[in-house]
């Protein structure tokens, strides 16, 4: 791509010469494969069983580079992760970008490259893709949009409507690292410079659980609104209650002082590399001490029990108190996924 430009142009988006040339060096280069070869405007995927699963997502956070990832690693888990706690293997990704005129090639690449990385390390193929440019100052360098498509390699009933009194509530380790991490990043707060996000793609350890553990009810990922919001929602919709212990909730030391100096709540922060789990009693010993052995799950915890209800979610706080954990409300945390 050297000696036409170094930065992204409105021409780069007309669909001639300059979006040819970065379709075929930079976004073909990096996710090259027989499917998106053909450049066809449609591609058949093969060897899809009868059940799939698909799920669509999209990435705006600033900045786009950050310790422990950015836009592009991001987008590929953000989307591999929805996909596999819904039950499914992922297999493919659609990848669309949108970008803004004055961005430079090589931040770009840097992103590109990202993805492609992360992507191979998920298992996953992009198959088809899209790229829009718009006038500066009507965009934030990059925005990007995944769709992943996944299959259901076994019947397995996962769902709200399958939770009973007594199953037990687990995480697969510490909460609120992202969003914080974003935070210090985006306001230049000049603390928690040790603060790392966990973005991660969740497919390995997953599939894992699933091949091993009958007694899984649901699970889902706590990104934006973070644990508590995400339990909020899954209460309400299975019309349980919820009783979560503070004491067992994983919080890394530097979350927890850095979130008391700007008075937020670790379990209202994002994660991007969590996952809870609700499963039946008699297996959440065994489930918690196989999570612990894969690095993703080393810090996992039993944090809570479902019980008879009408959508509570209630805290038991360390002084040995109750309060109640609703939706995030506001929005504290602006452009963290």
């Amino acid at each position: 791509m050297a000696g036409v430009t170094d930065i992204i142009t409105l021409s780069h988006g007309d669909g001639g010469v300059l979006t040819n040339k970065l379709v075929r060096e930079l976004f073909l280069k990096t996710f090259s494969n027989d499917y998106l070869d053909s450049l066809e405007d449609g591609v058949v995927l093969d060897n899809i069983p009868e059940k799939m699963v698909v799920s669509t997502d999209s990435f705006v956070v600033s900045p786009l580079f950050f310790p422990g990832g950015d836009i592009g690693k991001l987008a590929v888990c953000g989307t591999v992760n929805d996909l596999a706690v819904s039950g499914a293997l992922p297999r493919f990704l659609t990848v669309s970008f949108i970008l803004e005129e004055g961005l430079s090639l090589s931040r770009l690449e840097k992103v590109v490259v990202s993805m492609g990385n992360t992507a191979r390390e998920a298992g996953v193929t992009v198959v088809a893709g899209d790229t829009k440019v718009v006038e500066n100052g009507h965009g934030d360098g990059i925005f990007i949009n995944t769709t992943g498509i996944g299959y259901l390699e076994a019947e397995r009933e996962l769902g709200y409507h399958t939770l009973k009194p007594g199953d037990k509530i687990v995480i697969n380790g510490t909460v609120g690292e992202h969003g914080l991490t974003i935070l210090t990043r985006q306001q230049n707060l000049g603390i928690g410079e040790s603060l790392k996000s966990d973005c991660a793609s969740l497919k390995d350890i997953i599939k894992g659980v699933l091949e091993k553990f009958t007694g899984i009810r649901i699970m889902r990922d706590p990104t934006r609104g973070g644990l508590a919001t995400t339990l909020k929602e899954i209460a309400d919709l299975s019309q349980k209650d919820f009783e979560i212990w503070e004491d067992k909730v994983p919080v890394e030391g530097e979350v927890k002082w850095v979130g008391e100096i700007l008075g937020l709540d670790p379990l209202y922060l994002a994660n991007e590399g969590k996952f809870i789990t609700i499963i039946q009693e008699n297996q959440a010993e065994e489930f918690t001490s196989f999570l612990r052995q894969h690095p993703l799950g080393s810090n996992s915890e039993v944090i809570g029990e479902v019980q008879e209800g009408r959508g509570q979610v209630l805290l038991k706080t360390f002084f040995g108190g109750t309060r109640p954990l609703n939706y995030l409300a506001g929005a504290p945390l602006p452009r963290i996924c």
